[in-house]
């Protein structure tokens, strides 16, 4: 990408069973992208190519097609072909239905990039929301809080989030258990685990509090005591990104060689094809995808498009 030129980013059209292709076209025409980059889209999107996929049936076609999409793209993306990617909603059962084991995005970009670890962040008008565990049972979730895990996290958002304009970012993070653990009482993990990170991130320079009671954190954030909140799960961090700024969030991937960005809410196959998806949760992604990439990638230039 050179200055005089907008960022190319890519838009997978996601499940093309649901409103993923309805809201993948009204954000390459919409003006706040227009202005911003040159979207290219991904995946079938004219009345023609969708005809064989059904709206609101989870199927393998559809899965693959979404699947193929994202695979394109990346590819793209990792030649310089693009300057970043935004991902529109793809079905995970449809996914698993057409032999591809990846549990969704996070998962699928951090292999095909061959990045080892990575991390999902959703920006929110008010909220900042980092998981350290994804799309895993939550039987799984204490297994997978290690020590490790969490350094790696906090590593990664204190590299990071300069690019989203915050150059000395305040982290909090929200403890597992209730009361984060009233000093073990309620479980261990917040003492043994969370602590120790927390206190090695800040020996390191990073301005980190916590762990907090995860029933308070997320208030003080949106009152703008913290930048980000560094969730322990899925549904601990999603929940309150969804009740305060549903539909105005952005998913972005931490840690990949590539910008990638997404929505923040899935197929919705209630309402596919009938003209009545609001796109404003992509426009939000791919507006942010110009503005990363262009912090990351300006002054370099592209090689030409291949076929897509």
């Amino acid at each position: 990408m050179t200055r005089s030129l907008r960022p190319r980013v890519g838009v997978t059209v996601g499940d093309p069973a649901g409103i993923g292709p309805e809201i993948a076209l009204k954000a390459v025409e919409d003006a706040q992208v227009r202005a911003v980059c040159e979207p290219v889209l991904y995946g079938p999107s004219t009345a023609d190519e969708l005809a064989a996929y059904a709206p609101g049936q989870i199927t393998a076609a559809a899965g693959r097609v979404s699947y193929d999409a994202v695979g394109r793209a990346v590819a793209d993306a990792m030649a310089g072909r693009l300057d970043g990617l935004t991902t529109g909603p793809i079905h995970k059962e449809a996914w698993a239905l057409a032999g591809f084991k990846w549990r969704g995005h996070t998962e699928l970009l951090a292999h095909l990039t061959g990045t080892e670890h990575v991390a999902m962040l959703f920006e929110a008008p008010r909220l900042r929301v980092v998981l350290l565990t994804v799309h895993v049972p939550l039987a799984e979730v204490s297994g997978l809080l290690t020590r490790e895990r969490v350094d790696r996290v906090l590593a990664l958002i204190a590299d990071e989030l300069p690019a989203f304009g915050v150059s000395h970012p305040r982290l909090a993070v929200a403890g597992l258990n209730p009361h984060a653990g009233e000093g073990g009482l309620l479980g261990d993990e917040d003492r043994s685990v969370l602590t120790p990170a927390i206190l090695a991130a800040r020996e390191r320079g990073v301005d980190v509090t916590g762990p907090l009671p995860a029933d308070t954190v997320f208030r003080q954030a949106v009152e703008g005591r913290y930048d980000v909140v560094v969730a322990c799960y899925h549904d601990q961090g999603l929940i309150p990104v969804k009740l305060a700024a549903f539909g105005e969030a952005v998913n972005v991937t931490l840690g990949l060689p590539i910008v990638r960005t997404s929505v923040d809410h899935g197929t919705a196959f209630d309402i596919a094809r009938q003209g009545v998806a609001d796109a404003g949760s992509l426009v939000r992604a791919v507006v942010l995808a110009a503005r990363l990439a262009r912090s990351r990638r300006t002054g370099l230039d592209r090689p030409a498009m291949g076929t897509l």
